[in-house]
């Protein structure tokens, strides 16, 4: 007898993909609804230039490209085009404030290095 087992993913916790956290996640609702906008998205995509040769970019959109993968996480729509989908698998993105730093932060598995500002990855 054989048996399966099946794995699905969940909003918070996605097997493949972009992570948001809740800090992150808050920030983005707040940042969205300042804009007064409620179909606005959350995309990041992965571009090249900089130091390292590739370069992360955060901005909002309410485009919807052919190949999107989309992710929600507590009511914000996350969204990677296809191209940038590979280099950002089991990214988590957080949201930072402290004294020493504010902003957003990605911790990307599949960075193999990155420039001393941070600013890029390869």
């Amino acid at each position: 007898m054989t048996t399966s087992t099946e794995t699905t993913e969940t909003a918070s916790k996605p097997l493949s993909g972009v992570v948001l956290s809740d800090p992150a996640a808050a920030k983005v609702k707040a940042l969205i609804d300042q804009e007064g906008r409620d179909d606005l998205r959350l995309r990041i995509a992965v571009q090249p230039g900089g130091c390292s040769g590739l370069r992360y970019q955060l901005f909002f959109d309410e485009r919807a490209l052919d190949g999107d993968v989309v992710a929600d996480f507590s009511g914000v729509q996350v969204v990677t085009d296809r191209m940038s989908a590979p280099y950002l698998g089991g990214a988590v993105i957080d949201f930072v404030d402290t004294i020493e730093k504010q902003g957003f932060t990605i911790d990307n598995p599949n960075a193999q290095g990155s420039c001393a500002c941070g600013d890029s990855f390869n």
